[in-house]
């Protein structure tokens, strides 16, 4: 079944997982790798307000840049002839590609290791913004991963929190909360976030 799409200009919940449910993370290593070309193939189209890597998943929270907003010196193609139009739906299918090859190499396996195609959900109201960057940080302890969400190293929360450089969107993530201090308190307590059901891919 074909997908919609990522439309420039607007926010998304996007989520895949591993085929068959199967592993995507064997080993630390390998949530840098992915961290790495997330970096390379994602970084440049979009700008990320959340994210979180588990074992057989991942979300992350992105806006989908404008053309004139896309730094085209930070992309590499496959061709000599750079695209006339950058297609950012095709950036993440060139990340999961990249990473499955190197995953394949690494573990000796073989065939695909993404669920096709991969989940998207369109988020258009800032109250849904704000509580998808809470769930998708409280992903490990609703999977019984870690019991608070401060514990888990594999997601943005810990950066929000940081002061070290990024290329999350801390400024404006700190913003939706008002302060660091409410973003802190906010992912403390459990707050009700039914209405983001119908943007709740899995």
């Amino acid at each position: 079944m074909n997908k919609i799409p990522l439309i420039e200009g607007n926010y998304y919940h996007i989520y895949n997982r591993g085929n068959n449910g199967d592993n995507l993370f064997y080993e630390n290593e390998n949530y840098y790798h992915f961290l790495r070309l997330y970096e390379k193939y994602i970084t440049p189209v979009t700008e990320t307000y959340a994210w979180v890597l588990l074992k057989n998943h991942f979300h992350v929270l992105v806006y989908i840049k404008m053309q004139h907003e896309i730094d085209s010196s930070l992309l590499t193609y496959s061709t000599v002839e750079k695209p006339k139009t950058i297609n950012s739906s095709k950036q993440f299918s060139n990340l999961f590609n990249a990473y499955t090859q190197s995953i394949n190499k690494r573990h000796k396996r073989t065939g695909s290791l993404f669920e096709k195609p991969f989940e998207r959900k369109l988020i258009s109201n800032e109250s849904y913004f704000q509580n998808m960057i809470y769930y998708i940080h409280n992903n490990p302890v609703k999977h019984g991963f870690v019991d608070n969400i401060s514990d888990y190293p594999w997601s943005s929360y810990g950066s929000v929190l940081s002061t070290k450089p990024t290329h999350l969107q801390r400024k404006r993530v700190v913003e939706i909360f008002d302060t660091v201090e409410s973003f802190r308190n906010y992912h403390s307590r459990k707050p009700n976030i039914d209405d983001i059901d119908e943007f709740i891919i899995e």
